[in-house]
């Protein structure tokens, strides 16, 4: 199964400010009851966007003008905490393709990275403008450009960076290990029949 090759993401985008936004904040742990990551979305920052009943707080993604938003922004050490790999799914899950981010938590980066859903850290000055162009047209278009590590949005762009090595992984269509070595079976295999302990 072949990769896609994921150079650049475009969508329009939603600012959810703050710094240390932790995994639990993102998706708190008694949603993780389940077998699979499907349904996920639906609980995604669920404790700082519902009251106990169900009815809806003042929050960014409550916003009808910013549904269908791709792209999130936010501030420094997003998806800090425990390591639940159902952080990022669930933002994937809701229907994000990227985040724009002052940095990230290690494990929360990587996990993103394997779901193809490109981080990128821009300066807290830049996410400000982006976030104010959003804010003034939440219909306007974000290009995140992994080639050019730029972000283009409102006639304007700012440079964003990411770590080579998933920069790498991503455009070349190789950030799922898993699926890698399922295209790799019959090399696999090969090596093994060459290895003499694996036939003994």
């Amino acid at each position: 199964m072949a990769l896609a090759k994921i150079t650049s993401v475009t969508g329009r985008a939603v600012n959810v400010p703050g710094n240390d936004i932790d995994t639990d904040r993102i998706i708190p742990a008694r949603f993780m009851k389940c077998v699979t990551f499907d349904g996920l979305g639906e609980f995604l920052f669920n404790d700082v966007r519902k009251q106990l009943d169900g009815t809806l707080k003042e929050h960014p993604l409550n916003e009808a003008r910013f549904t269908g938003a791709t792209i999130l922004l936010s501030g420094a050490n997003f998806g800090c905490g425990s390591s639940r790999e159902h952080a990022p799914q669930a933002i994937a899950k809701y229907g994000f393709k990227a985040v724009i981010a002052e940095n990230f938590a290690e494990i929360f980066f990587g996990n993103s990275t394997t779901l193809g859903m490109p981080c990128v850290t821009a300066s807290r000055e830049d996410i400000a403008k982006i976030a104010d162009a959003v804010n003034a047209n939440p219909q306007s278009e974000v290009v995140i450009d992994l080639v050019k590590l730029e972000v283009r949005f409102a006639g304007q762009s700012v440079k964003i960076a990411q770590r080579e090595s998933a920069r790498d992984s991503l455009v070349n269509g190789r950030w799922d290990a898993i699926g890698e070595l399922i295209d790799g079976k019959t090399d696999v295999q090969s090596t093994a029949g060459k290895l003499a302990y694996m036939s003994a």
